[in-house]
């Protein structure tokens, strides 16, 4: 019986997995994103693992609760004060069967009048976890 559960099973598992990591950490980076743009601070830090760490301009941040807490003046009234997040992916380096460099671009498109944007490089790499592909570095500038 055991072989047939696992026949039955396979196709389930394969239409839940994403084809590959690339189209994996494409989904997580648009959640964290609509998590930005729906001003919803958790689903934004979800991307991150609870170990990760973003470097800053002052020095490094360790930890996804300490990172939340950089982020967190941003997010006010349901939305995200800085503007609408995106992010366009120049490259990926798949560093081992569990860490893959991303290459990419951010942008803030201003929400308001007035608003000004903001784009700039960032480097992620994400390690493939129990709970799925997660930022473990962070670095955007």
């Amino acid at each position: 019986m055991r072989g047939l559960t696992a026949v039955l099973l396979a196709p389930a598992l394969v239409a839940a997995t994403p084809a590959s990591p690339r189209a994996a950490i494409e989904a997580a980076l648009a959640d964290s994103a609509a998590g930005w743009n729906g001003g919803d601070l958790d689903r934004f830090m979800a991307v991150y693992a609870p170990d990760a760490t973003f470097v800053t301009r002052t020095g490094l941040v360790q930890g996804r609760a300490a990172i939340a807490g950089h982020y967190r003046a941003s997010f006010a009234g349901g939305r995200n004060l800085r503007g609408r997040l995106s992010f366009e992916l120049a490259g990926l380096r798949t560093l081992s069967a569990v860490h893959v460099l991303v290459f990419a671009r951010y942008r803030l498109a201003p929400t308001e009048a007035g608003g000004k944007a903001e784009d700039g490089p960032t480097t992620l790499l994400f390690e493939r976890r129990r709970e799925g592909w997660r930022v473990i570095a962070d670095h955007s500038s």
